[in-house]
């Protein structure tokens, strides 16, 4: 598979995702049986009143990162932020608690904004919201330890809490050894032995699918690992209620990743809002992918890191 089905697999896989998610977000698993059934299709609605197609934050931020990315990708914490800020502009609907507050606390460094948001929540800083944003770090770079740097300095821009940077750091190493041609299953075996996720695909979760970064990272792997298609995945997630477009967006970043861009329903990809924009955006990560080949950039040596304490 072609480096750039997968790119552009996974960044309309996360908004897939969250589009479906979206109908459902909030919702216990009864309410969701009881109004839909089983989900599958986009069809609008939920607690936001969102449209067929329409994303939320989930996707919003995952495209500032992307942004921040292109426009700078030797330092690009600053220009992230840039977009981070356009985007609290626009009022969004949907925005994060954590990242709210970190908004608030905001005075010029992100990082002492997101330690004073810790302190004024009391500690509780451990949320998704920093994991449903980070694949595009992944898909931008091809050495590991700038993954590595990156995706946790993206985290504790708003997100104080280690567990944040750590659901992060195993979630972009999944997907730099599925970009280097594992499997996904493979993958995430590795990567999640010996740390705290380690039985997260041995037994259905018995977690909330909540905004809890653990819980969150918990039913991402379960799904990814008991779903045979990228529909299957997003659907699962769909149809848990709770942060549904959360576990949406992150399961379905790395089965599109996986299973790329032609894995991906018509019929979710049509009616997508930011549509334009994600290919816009999937070409322009490719293209850095490409220069940085063609300029002889060498790609990290991979060894297997499956006793790496998180």
């Amino acid at each position: 598979m072609n480096m750039f089905n997968q790119i552009k697999g996974a960044l309309f896989g996360v908004a897939v995702g969250d589009a479906l998610g979206a109908v459902t977000e909030f919702m216990s698993q009864d309410e969701v049986n009881a109004n839909y059934g089983y989900l599958t299709e986009m069809t609008g609605g939920g607690w936001l009143g969102i449209e067929p197609g329409e994303t939320t934050d989930d996707t919003a931020m995952t495209i500032a990162v992307a942004k921040g990315l292109l426009a700078n990708p030797s330092d690009p914490v600053g220009r992230i932020g840039n977009e981070f800020k356009k985007w609290v502009e626009t009022n969004p609907r949907d925005i994060g608690n954590i990242i709210r507050t970190t908004f608030d606390c905001y005075e010029g460094d992100w990082f002492k904004a997101a330690e004073k948001a810790h302190k004024v929540l009391s500690g509780r800083s451990a949320g998704n919201g920093s994991l449903m944003r980070c694949l595009p770090v992944a898909l931008a770079y091809g050495d590991l330890k700038k993954i590595e740097e990156i995706t946790v300095l993206q985290s504790k821009m708003t997100h104080y809490d280690d567990l944040a940077s750590e659901a992060c750091l195993i979630y972009n190493r999944i997907a730099y050894r599925v970009l280097k041609g594992e499997s996904l299953k493979s993958s995430i075996e590795e990567e999640i032995k010996e740390t705290r996720y380690c039985d997260a695909i041995k037994e259905y979760p018995d977690v909330s699918p909540n905004g809890y970064v653990v819980n969150t990272f918990i039913w991402v792997l379960n799904i990814l690992w008991t779903s045979s298609s990228f529909e299957e995945s997003v659907q699962k997630a769909a149809n848990l209620g709770g942060d549904s477009d959360t576990i949406g967006a992150i399961a379905g970043g790395l089965a599109g990743l996986y299973r790329g861009f032609a894995s991906i329903p018509k019929r979710y990809v049509e009616v997508l809002k930011p549509k334009d924009e994600l290919e816009t955006l999937s070409e322009k990560l490719w293209q850095v992918r490409e220069n940085e080949t063609a300029s002889g950039s060498s790609e990290s040596n991979y060894t297997t890191p499956g006793s790496k304490q998180y």
